[in-house]
Formats: structure tokens, sequence, C-alpha cells
């Protein structure tokens, strides 16, 4: 089955009640069952629901992996997979991560005893340097929050595969349309499904997609002893969003390649993060491991102007000031003051987050309206 015939039936069953096309959103937290500790259906709606087990399998089916497992936010998810290590463990991340990740490595989990180091991942040696018998999990984003590097999963899943490490990839930049980590050797992906899969900025929702039967049953265990999962209306409007994800991304992409081509040549900017830039320091690697580059864009105005960078981003009209990205609308956000405000500013603009830096989320719009909107605000 083709990725454009996944989103829309992958991992998918009849519904046994009516024959209905969608599955229906199981609105129950309980369950009937004709004699006590012998049911083996559903049960209780923390551990399964029709509607989240639909969803859990279309997850599975487009990441092209066996398990899938919906949380009910990005942080969520990524949280379960922490809770895999034991105190003393150690995890080597990127340096120019999601404020949100930072925060839940640094603020929650190395109280508990994590250790969390924090590279450029642009040259394999420096990670390898890091290495040693505590290191658990390598946890990277590709591209990256908010400057759009690109790091080489195939590459770095070799050195993970090495030292008996977890790779984890958060793919939610990509989605699995333009990249698929567990085929590059990743041992976990995880999305805020929030963004693209969903799709339309009405659902909080996060996803882990593996491929290992071990490390699943394990996962699992800590969705349902913790207990961070999805409802079954969440659950249901993201597998509504995932059956166009692949007409989305695409018109999608198509935008971001205007809207980065006028900003790159636009006389008061000046510097553009977007992979498929050839100026773009991995631009190589993102031709070999995605299938386009992604609507994700950031910017900074001419001699890192602050006051100016403000000045364009509340003089937008069809780009909406607002936190998250990936829905069908355009938005525009300051990482300095908004993702990524969590972060030290001194370890922010150590990896390009100035606070100049302009986050833009190229939606399904016309794209001449885009570039009339975006040139006003410049002017």
């Amino acid at each position: 089955m083709k990725f454009n015939t996944k989103t829309i039936h992958g991992g998918q069953i009849l519904e046994k009640g009516y024959n209905a096309v969608m599955p229906p959103i199981y609105q129950t937290s309980t369950y009937a069952q004709k004699s006590p500790g012998t049911h083996k259906g559903f049960e209780y709606s923390r551990t399964h629901n029709p509607t989240r087990t639909a969803l859990e399998n279309s997850l599975a089916s487009i990441e092209n992996g066996k398990y899938g497992l919906a949380f009910g936010s990005g942080l969520a998810a990524i949280d379960a997979v922490l809770k895999l290590l034991k105190p003393g463990d150690e995890v080597i991340s990127t340096n120019d991560l999601y404020g949100g990740s930072y925060r839940l490595f640094t603020k929650i989990f190395e109280k508990y005893g994590l250790v969390f180091h924090f590279i450029n991942m642009q040259d394999l040696s420096d990670i390898e340097k890091l290495v040693n018998k505590k290191t658990k999990l390598i946890w990277v984003e590709t591209p990256t929050n908010p400057m759009m590097n690109v790091v080489d999963i195939s590459a770095l899943s070799l050195v993970a595969k090495k030292y008996e490490i977890l790779l984890g990839v958060d793919n939610t930049f990509a989605t699995p349309y333009l990249q698929q980590p567990l085929k590059l050797g990743a041992d976990i992906v995880m999305h805020s499904a929030t963004k693209y899969l969903a799709g339309h900025s009405d659902v909080i929702l996060g996803a882990l997609v593996v491929d290992n039967k071990e490390l699943s049953e394990k996962l699992y265990f800590i969705q349902n002893a913790s207990g961070a999962i999805c409802g079954p209306m969440d659950s249901f409007l993201t597998l509504r969003g995932i059956k166009t994800l692949h007409v989305r991304m695409q018109r999608h992409c198509e935008n971001a390649h205007t809207v980065a081509n006028f900003l790159n040549d636009h006389p008061k900017i000046e510097k553009v993060y977007w992979p498929g830039l050839k100026s773009h320091t991995n631009h190589n690697i993102a031709i070999d491991q995605m299938k386009d580059f992604g609507a994700m864009i950031s910017f900074t105005t001419k001699g890192n102007d602050y006051e100016k960078s403000i000045k364009i981003i509340e003089s937008l009209k069809i780009f909406t000031l607002a936190e998250s990205l990936g829905g069908v609308e355009s938005l525009a956000g300051h990482p300095a003051s908004m993702t990524h405000a969590s972060i030290p500013k001194l370890e922010r603009e150590k990896t390009g987050v100035v606070d100049s830096l302009i986050r833009l989320s190229v939606g399904i719009e016309d794209s001449e309206d885009l570039i009339q909107d975006l040139n006003q605000a410049i002017s």
C-alpha cells in the first residue's frame, strides 16, 4: 500500500456495529464483561479505546512501524520515552531543541537523576566522544525547531547501534509524508500530532511509533500506568486529519518553496533557515532523507534588528501571530519570547535563536497572498 493510500486506509478495519466508513467516537470509560477476569477485549478506556486504537493503527501504518501509541500531547509522548530510563542514565540530544522538550529534560527529569548532554549533531565524532556505559538514549529533532538544522538519521543510527543505544527522532516538522525515521534506522519516532498530523489547530495530541515488540510492550505499560492518554474525540479528529495529510503537505511544501525564495532574495532579510536552500548546511542530507523540505522557515532581519522583527510580526495580516505550527493557516512566531523562552538567553543564542529570529509555519493559502503579506510587513 502506497503512502497516499495508507493515510486513508492504513491499519483500519470495517466498523463492526453498523459498517460505518469512519471509526465511531467511542465516548465511554468502561465496557461490559461477561465474566470477571476473563475478558480479552476492551475493559477500560485508559488502557484501550476503539477510537484511539484506530488512530494508533493509522500512526503505525504511515510511519512504517508495527506499533503506535497515542498520548494527550507531544510532551506526554516524550515523557513516556524518558520513563524507559532509570536514575544515572544519560541522554544525548541536539543543542537547538524545542523549548518544551528542553524544559521537560532539564526541569523535570534532571531532578530524578537523568543526565542530559546537548550538542551540535553535525559532526558525529562529537557524539561518540560523549558516549559511555550510562548512555541509553540519543534524542533528535530533524529538521530542528526553530533553526531547521538537518541531522543525518542513517549515520546517527549506526552510532546508536554500535553502542546499543536507543535512537529517538522527533518527526513533527517533517511528518511521515516527507521522512520516515524507522526506515532510516531509528528505534522510536515521536510526533506532536497537534501539528501537521491533525492539521487544523483544534487538537492537542502526541504519538509514538516503534517497530520492536519488546520496546512497544514497555511503552504500552508506561502509557497505561501513567495514564497520559488522549480522549476519543481528539483521536477521531487526528485520524480525520491524517486522511488529508498527503494533500496538505504537498501544498504546504509548494508554498514554502515560494516563501523561502522570496525571503532569501529580499534585501532587508539577513538570513533564511530552510533545508531547501542550497546554502543550507545539510541541504544534501535533506535531499537524501526527505521527500521535500517542509513548510517551517526561520529568518532574521538585516543587522539582526530586534525591533524590526517585532514590527514585522505585528504587521502581518494573513500570517497569524500565535504559538504552534502545522495547521492549514499560516502562523508567525518569535521563538525567543514564545516557544523557546524556557531556554536561558545565552544558551538560545549559541544555537542561533537570537532575539531577531522569526519563525514561520507556512499554511496552504494562496502563495501570492502570503508573499504580499510578508512584503507589506517587511517593507
